[in-house]
């Protein structure tokens, strides 16, 4: 029988976010998935990966799993991340800027980057559960609809990602934290690595709000560092919040900071940052929105910027 091929779009250097010249190379991934879906596996098989410790221990991770749970917002823009293409163009620019270490995704936006070719030699992490989508009535019941650990395994990512917001009045944290725990346990018993996003949550006004003091935080770093047989293999993943001191003395695991969608100025933001990354056990960040959509536009920048906080 003959070899099988892999089946990959040729790279281009990536093109500014005003003025694509990666439309038709974007348009491929279509034709590449009814003609020869097979192509992500064999993608993922022949793709260069590296450790979590490989290089300094220092990782720089760009997050893309936010449209998976209708979270496409960023400040006063309600679908910045809503256009898929301009979406893959700013991650290539952001992957391919030096000292990034790798991507958080969602199944499908990872599959589109792997057949471009953008993953080489990447950490890798793929989001778990998705299915709390923002502003629903059992957003607080955060199913794992993406990734599981097998999944994870099979694509040979580094590990998988959690979002594990614990609010004591609604019945859906329960099936969250035993889903979570689940996770922990099926990620290392394949030595991967389970990247836990705790927030201590509640409604107001019908809307699920995070109490973003350093004291909710410490609880739910208490709770969900505790999730699971084995901590082994768990990483936190913390906002930066005041009194970030204090949280990280809460804890011994390797802690990545995220930057979520923040409503002070870059300065104020990028000066946050650099103070907690300075602290015990912080090993980096995972930014996502901030980075992709910052408002001037101009991926390269925020992103170098955030990547030389890093090391």
């Amino acid at each position: 029988m003959p070899e099988a091929t892999t089946t990959t779009i040729t790279a281009t250097a990536p093109a500014p976010v005003s003025g694509s010249t990666n439309v038709e190379r974007y348009r491929a991934l279509t034709e590449i998935r009814v003609q020869d879906p097979g192509a992500i596996k064999r993608a993922a098989d022949a793709r260069t990966t590296r450790g979590l410790a490989d290089g300094d221990g220092r990782l720089m991770i760009i997050a893309a799993d936010h449209a998976a749970r209708g979270a496409n917002g960023v400040g006063h823009r309600p679908l910045a991340m809503g256009n898929r293409i301009q979406l893959l163009e700013r991650l290539e620019i952001a992957l391919s800027r030096p000292g990034v270490d790798g991507l958080l995704a969602s199944p499908d936006i990872l599959e589109d980057l792997l057949l471009l070719g953008a993953l080489e030699g990447k950490v890798v992490f793929g989001s778990m559960n998705r299915g709390g989508l923002q502003g629903s009535v059992f957003e607080l019941d955060d199913r794992f609809t993406g990734y599981d650990a097998r999944g994870i395994a099979d694509m040979r990512l580094n590990g998988g990602k959690t979002l594990t917001r614990i609010a004591l009045d609604d019945p859906g944290t329960a099936a969250t934290m035993e889903q979570t725990a689940r996770a922990v346990n099926e990620l290392a018993e394949r030595g991967l690595a389970a990247m836990v996003e705790p927030f201590w949550s509640s409604r107001v006004d019908g809307k699920v709000r995070n109490d973003l003091s350093a004291d909710a935080v410490i609880k739910s770093v208490g709770v969900c560092s505790a999730l699971g047989r084995t901590s082994a293999y768990t990483w936190m993943k913390l906002p930066v919040v005041p009194e970030m001191d204090r949280v990280m003395d809460s804890t011994t695991l390797p802690t990545l900071l995220l930057g979520g969608d923040p409503d002070t100025s870059p300065e104020e933001t990028y000066a946050s940052w650099r103070a907690a990354l300075a602290l015990p056990s912080v090993r980096g960040l995972v930014v996502g929105r901030t980075l992709l959509c910052p408002a001037d536009d101009d991926v390269a920048a925020a992103v170098d910027t955030a990547a030389s906080m890093v090391r």
